[in-house]
């Protein structure tokens, strides 16, 4: 069962359009946000410590488990265009089989 592990780079109402998205499309198993193992801290002494741009609109880490390989293509577009029309940026991970 293939996994797709994405990264959207906006605020939690795009995150949750996304993973709304995900939930009604056919052949999406199971959808997680999982939280971000890494903290993302500046060093104090850094030239852009505290920045407004520090304070970005927030980093959305989901698993999404599809039943093929289609359904995985039919979710990178469709996940694609959304990002598009919401104005947000997503990253996909390199996909597994589980």
């Amino acid at each position: 069962m293939p996994l797709l592990r994405l990264r959207v780079n906006g605020n939690e109402d795009s995150a949750r359009a996304i993973a709304n998205l995900l939930s009604s499309l056919e052949g999406v198993d199971h959808i997680e946000e999982v939280a971000d193992l890494m903290p993302h801290m500046d060093d104090p002494d850094s030239s852009s410590a505290g920045l407004p741009d520090d304070r970005g609109p927030g980093v959305h880490e989901l698993e999404i488990e599809v039943s093929n390989a289609y359904s995985a293509n039919r979710v990178r577009r469709a996940v694609e265009t959304l990002a598009f029309d919401l104005d947000v940026m997503v990253e996909f991970e390199v996909e597994e089989e589980r």
